[in-house]
């Protein structure tokens, strides 16, 4: 694999200015002080049953309890992810879109001991990243990239599994799959998991807005998923539900001292039925 390829622009518009705008500035506790606790750092949330027994205890040490917990979560949905991406080999390439700081990529590489490729908009995320890949001494095989992740200039075919966790909502889903269509091989693996409004409930709800204000994002239907999926060769092998696995790590961070305001949005749209998260897995026929 080359840490290099031809230059590509990484904002297409306006709006992916934005976006990259707002990740060269983001510096949220809940990203940082949650990798700090074993140095994989994510950008996404987290499943499964908390251990409520960290919310109590000494004051003076709640906030590192509830800490490692959130993490503990987040680390396992990445888990949850990875496991579905397939036979991978040490031989194969594959790519993280969207990757923000790295940690998913450098838990795939761990798993797998493939090529790994991650691909983000930001400047800032791309070089922490690749400062993480060079202490970790996996730089030769592990690189990250400022490319858009619509438009990568990578090969044709050269991605043997493609995720996006948590950052589909940035870009156009026909976009975004013929991109990856593109990118994987005959047979490739492509996951994501995302959060998604529940189009039997109509249009957004308020508080899936509320939400899309935040990040300045723009989260789909769940049937366009399937639908860019249908009209790119992308065929779903499994469809998981994660909306129930997911509010236990939200009522836990609304409870912590990491909070930032958004916590009360994702549980009054996942319990309203309104919103869901989902993990798709398709393959590339």
């Amino acid at each position: 694999m080359t840490n290099t390829i031809q230059q590509h622009p990484t904002t297409g518009s306006v709006y992916q200015g934005s976006v990259a705008e707002y990740w060269n500035k983001e510096a949220n506790p809940v990203n940082i002080e949650l990798g700090e606790v074993d140095g994989y750092f994510h950008h996404h949330y987290g499943i499964g049953e908390p251990d409520w027994s960290v919310t109590e205890g000494e004051p003076a040490t709640a906030r590192e309890r509830i800490t490692a917990e959130l993490h503990r979560l987040e680390t396992k949905q990445a888990e949850l992810l990875l496991g579905h991406l397939g036979e991978i080999e040490p031989k194969h390439r594959i790519m993280d879109a969207g990757c923000g700081r790295g940690g998913s990529s450098f838990m795939a590489h761990e798993r797998f001991g493939c090529w790994v490729d991650g691909v983000s908009i930001s400047r800032k995320q791309v070089d922490f990243a690749n400062e993480q890949a060079h202490q970790r001494g996996v730089s030769d095989k592990v690189a990250f990239h400022q490319l858009n992740m619509l438009d990568t200039g990578f090969e044709t075919g050269s991605m043997r599994a493609i995720w996006n966790n948590e950052s589909t909502m940035y870009t156009d889903l026909a976009d975004l799959f013929a991109e990856h269509s593109r990118l994987l091989s005959r047979g490739g693996r492509y996951v994501t998991i995302t959060g998604c409004y529940n189009d039997v409930y109509g249009l957004p709800s308020r508080a899936v807005s509320t939400i899309n204000a935040h990040y300045i994002c723009d989260i789909h239907p769940r049937s366009g998923y399937f639908r860019a999926m249908a009209a790119n060769r992308l065929v779903p092998t499994a469809v998981v539900d994660l909306t129930e696995a997911t509010l236990p790590y939200w009522r836990l961070r609304a409870r912590s001292p990491l909070v930032t305001g958004i916590e009360e949005a994702f549980i009054e749209a996942y319990t309203s039925g309104a919103f869901q998260y989902l993990l798709i897995a398709a393959d590339r026929v």
